[in-house]
């Protein structure tokens, strides 16, 4: 239940086919976050929809709120979110970066006061990994170590000292409880420093024969030419299964992220952006406030299917937005799934014509160089 093949490759870019418990999934791939067990704003219908394959979720949120024990009893998570295909559930790791001030961080593991009523919490390797069981995802991640991307390098060496124990633990934790349903991915760290990326790498390798390898403690504030030329040093050393890189959703991350081997992305960008008004366009982010749309006939993108596109005027969408009409959420929302859905079926089938450098080279022309995405 757990294959994966490369079927095409261009360079280093690869176009697979992942093989999981709830059905397969076309690589390169996009999975938006349902962090709560929702993507906000759109439903499970309307991810079909767009062509999504795979949803990521949260062990940490899951657990604190409603609670793993509710989701098993309501019939596990796929059933809790009426979502019939594959499920990841990041381990909670990302939550000791991003909860930095609600959290103690020591051996044992990291104790949380929740942001929902205050409690106090404590997750470990084995308790992460057995939320995670008990949620029923397809893929489940280690628990790892996150540090902000300009750590000075003892805080760096330190966090992936303690990111490879860790997941030692969760590697035996899950060895007891797999039922041959649900596989482990572990996540490689090492802050911006390449030496301790190449020695997590080595490390990782040597601990089993994963299914999987996850890129993870990058796009968290360092520059982006750093990610992109961490990701070109490591590709040659990852293993051929498939390679997940860690909360990367915008699109010109996406293409160098794939021109380096990437398989694999999940972010908020592209709900986060479509409800704050921000529109994935082939030419840019296209902002759906400004006052130069307030009679403009076209569709957000000319080239796009999705029900936005095909169904209403940019003229419209910022009535919504201007009016503070909640369906303009969801459409913008919608559209943004649906323009990294199309982008990485527009990569697979470069790839799999076998030039998908020139390819790449003429999308970037179009789309112009953002703050989010410094250079390819």
């Amino acid at each position: 239940m757990f294959d994966f093949t490369v079927e095409a490759t261009s360079g280093s870019a690869r176009a697979g086919r992942l093989t999981l418990p709830h059905g397969e999934v076309e690589t390169p791939a996009f999975m938006p976050v349902g962090t709560q067990g929702t993507v906000r704003a759109l439903s499970p219908h309307d991810l079909q929809a767009v062509g999504a394959d795979l949803v990521l979720a949260n062990t940490y949120h899951l657990h604190v709120r409603p609670g793993e024990a509710v989701v098993a009893k309501l019939g596990g998570l796929h059933r809790f979110m009426a979502w019939p295909r594959p499920i990841l559930t990041d381990s909670g790791g990302f939550q000791v970066f991003s909860l930095e001030g609600f959290r103690r961080v020591s051996e044992e593991g990291v104790e949380f006061q929740s942001h929902v009523d205050g409690s106090r919490r404590t997750l470990t390797p084995e308790r992460a990994v057995e939320i995670q069981c008990t949620l029923g995802a397809d893929i489940a991640m280690a628990f790892d170590h996150v540090v902000p991307g300009g750590v000075d390098q003892a805080t760096a060496r330190d966090a992936l000292e303690r990111t490879l124990r860790w997941l030692e633990r969760c590697r035996r934790r899950h060895a007891e409880l797999a039922d041959g349903r649900q596989t482990l991915w572990p996540i490689l760290q090492g802050g911006p420093y390449l030496e301790l990326r190449m020695e997590g790498l080595r490390r990782t390798l040597a601990m089993g024969d994963w299914t999987g390898v996850a890129v993870g403690g990058l796009s968290v504030g360092e520059p982006k030419a750093v990610m992109n030329d961490m990701l070109a040093a490591l590709e040659p050393g990852l293993p051929p299964g498939p390679r997940y890189l860690m909360g990367v959703g915008f699109p010109a991350d996406l293409v160098a992220a794939v021109e380096r081997g990437m398989d694999l992305f999940d972010c908020v960008a592209p709900t986060r952006n479509g409800r704050n008004g921000s529109a994935f366009t082939p030419d840019g982010p296209l902002n759906i406030r400004n006052a130069e749309y307030r009679e403009d006939p076209r569709p957000l993108d000319e080239t796009c299917d999705c029900e936005t596109c095909a169904t209403f005027s940019r003229g419209y969408l910022r009535h919504l937005f201007v009016a503070e009409e909640l369906l303009g959420l969801r459409l913008l929302s919608l559209h943004n799934v649906r323009f990294l859905v199309r982008l990485a079926a527009a990569m697979r089938a470069a790839i799999r014509a076998g030039d998908f450098s020139r390819w790449a080279a003429e999308w970037r022309r179009r789309y112009p160089l953002t703050p989010e995405s410094a250079r390819p």
